[in-house]
Formats: C-alpha cells, sequence, structure tokens
C-alpha cells in the first residue's frame, strides 16, 4: 500500500472552521508486533518484534458540516508515532501523522487512518550502514492503518481499548534504496475524554440525492525519484492526465482517462543496464523511456477533501519496469469549483515509483 504522500495535514486546514463546541479526547496505545516479508531482500532486516506506542489528540464531529452526518460523525486529529524496529540496521522510528477515526458498532469500533512524516535513526549508508536497504532517507513518508475496540469511561473519563495496527514505511524511491517495512503489531492502550460537560446533539443526517454532469479533466503533476540502482542519482519527472469524471452521489464520483509519463530515472535505468546487466535482462539501451497508460478511478469526497484511487494499465510500454499494470492513491483538495491540488503515490503492487504533487483543472 501504500500509499505515499508528503504531509496529509491538508485534509484538515481551513474545513473546521466552525465555533460550535467540538469536544476532545487523547488515546495512547502501546504497540508489540512483527515486521511483515512482503519483499524476500528485507529477511535479513527481520529479527525481532518491533515494540513502540502511538499518542492521538482527537477532535469530534457532530453534523455541523454535511459531510460528517454521511460518514457517522468520524473524529479527526493529529497523532504521533514511535516504534523501534528491534534491528541494529533499522534503528527507530519517530512520525507525525494526521488521521481520521470512523466509528461502527454504537462508536466501540473505531477505524483510524492516518498519513504522515517518520525520522528514520538509521537511513541507508554506503559506509556505515550499508545492511539497511529498507530506507534510502532519514525521512520517510508513513502510513498507518489501526483498527480497535473501545470502551470510553470506564472510571470517570478514562477508558481502555485493543486492537491491530499496520504501520508502513517508505521514502516511495525519492532515494535508493527503498525496499519499505511494514509492521503488524497488536496494541492495548487508555482514552481520556475531555470538556464532556457540554457535548452537542448530533445532527440528523439528512438523506437527498446529488449528481453532477460529466466534466473534462487535465492535471499535471511532478516530483523527484531515483532508479533503484543505488547512486544513479535523483530525477525530475511530469505525468500529463487527462480524464473524465462523473459524480454519482454526495460520496463518489467515478472516473476514466490517460496518463502520459516522462520519467528520466528510467532513461538513467535502461543505459545503466545496457551496460552492466546486457546479458542478464536483454536491455538494448534503445528503450523508449516514456510510457503511456489508461486508468479507472474512484474518488471519495469528504466536503473540498477527497480520497482518489485510480487503477491503472500501461498500452504503450517499451521497458519493462515492474509490470504493466499500476496503482495510484493519495489525497486530493478542490480549491476552487474548477482548480485542484492533490498528492498522490504511484506503485506498482507494493513497490512505488514515485510521489507526485499534481495541479489540475476541471471544467
Amino acid at each position: 500500500m501504500n500509499y505515499k504522500f508528503i504531509v496529509a495535514l491538508l485534509c484538515f486546514v481551513s474545513v473546521y472552521s466552525q465555533e460550535e463546541v467540538k469536544p476532545y479526547s487523547f488515546d495512547l496505545n502501546y504497540t508489540y508486533g512483527s515486521i511483515l516479508e512482503h519483499n524476500k531482500d528485507i529477511s535479513h532486516l527481520i529479527t525481532g518484534h518491533p515494540t513502540g506506542f502511538i499518542l492521538a489528540y482527537n477532535r469530534r464531529t457532530y453534523g455541523f458540516n454535511d459531510w460528517e452526518a454521511r460518514y457517522n460523525y468520524p473524529d479527526y486529529g493529529f497523532s504521533f508515532v514511535s516504534q523501534d524496529q528491534k534491528n541494529p540496521y533499522l534503528g527507530e522510528n519517530y512520525g507525525l501523522y494526521g488521521h481520521f477515526n470512523f466509528y461502527a458498532l454504537n462508536r466501540h469500533l473505531m477505524v483510524r487512518i492516518a498519513q504522515g512524516i517518520a525520522f528514520t535513526t538509521k537511513p541507508f549508508d554506503i559506509d556505515d550502514n550499508f545492511r539497511n536497504n529498507a530506507y534510502g532517507s532519514t525521512l520517510l513518508s508513513s502510513t498507518y492503518v489501526m483498527l480497535n475496540y473501545q470502551q470510553p469511561n470506564i472510571i470517570d473519563r478514562i477508558g481502555l481499548q485493543t486492537g491491530i495496527t499496520l504501520v508502513h514505511y517508505s521514502n516511495a524511491n525519492v532515494r535508493a534504496p527503498n525496499a519499505s517495512t511494514n509492521s503488524f503489531t497488536f496494541s492495548i492502550g487508555l482514552n481520556y475524554q475531555l470538556d464532556d460537560d457540554e457535548f452537542p446533539e448530533y445532527i440528523p443526517k439528512v438523506k437527498s440525492r446529488y449528481t453532477e454532469p460529466i466534466k473534462w479533466n487535465l492535471a499535471l503533476r511532478t516530483g523527484v525519484n531515483e532508479s533503484d540502482y543505488i547512486g544513479l542519482g535523483r530525477r525530475s519527472f511530469l505525468v500529463v492526465s487527462s480524464f473524465l469524471d462523473k459524480r454519482i452521489t454526495h460520496k463518489s464520483s467515478l472516473m476514466v482517462g490517460a496518463d502520459l509519463f516522462l520519467s528520466p530515472f528510467l532513461k538513467d535505468q535502461i543505459e545503466y543496464e545496457s551496460i552492466a546487466f546486457a546479458q542478464q535482462y536483454g536491455t538494448k539501451g534503445d528503450e523508449d523511456w516514456k510510457r503511456a497508460g489508461v486508468f479507472v478511478g474512484h474518488e471519495l469526497h469528504f466536503n473540498k477533501n477527497s480520497f482518489v484511487t485510480q487503477f491503472g494499465y500501461y498500452a504503450y510500454y517499451d521497458y519493462d519496469f515492474e509490470g504493466r499494470v499500476y496503482f495510484r492513491g493519495g489525497l486530493k483538495r478542490h480549491f476552487t469549483e474548477n482548480i485542484f491540488g492533490a498528492i498522490t503515490l504511484k506503485s506498482h503492487g507494493a513497490k512505488a515509483e514515485a510521489v507526485e504533487f499534481g495541479i489540475g483543472i476541471r471544467l
């Protein structure tokens, strides 16, 4: 998964400026688990059971914005993660995240989706830490998903919770190497509710139908990334996307379109392979580093913010890089009726290619 983006606080800026009372809470979870071997190249890094804690600040919603009731009044907030990877080459990771909490089972079952930036104490170093092929840089993009069953207010304002958490760290090929890690952990913790004397009433959801005509979109995406071959250097890239979208409900839009990928890091990789691994991979050096793909997608709307997922297939693909199927996922912000920005992760299965920073127009 993983997806991966520079800080996701985009979802929380200028949306929640209401004057109404919004109680808040804190929770603290202790975590214990294992690093999953999603890639055989990191097997030497799995030597212990990572431990850590997750500290979170949560702000409740009550339907003051229409979208809040549609999603059963989620929380939004910020969290801090500390994790000891229990391996001398991986060290410790510290991350800061923005998150949403979604609820079910009379608000006892909570699912948290969090995105942010992490700092690792022992990144790859060709001289001092060459065995760490998971983290090629000190700063990492990170995602965690938490499933908790919680019981608040057991002793006054203090409650208990327990569950599971999946934590992902990657730099999305901004710098090689980038094998990444995924930690599956069990957690147990406490929650503490503040401002419990003036809880507002939940504003009921108003059922209504909403659609929009088909719209044409043009988006430009850019960033930097690097080949998996260490030392070839970082290169900027450009993606041109043209697509149609159709808003079918308050929550959902469907889309179909095409991408043109201009990725100079592939040009470097083709040249390198044609010299160093010509017999092994059959790379000749004259392969085209440009690619073109078609995709279908979905947009899940939260007021002016949304989560975007797209599945694509390379229609033009002269050089084989990680297969013909690709995935894009991330955050989108509608600044005006016609202008939007996005931070997305493009990947091939569990292998990230790049974090894309995009700007677009919708007509």
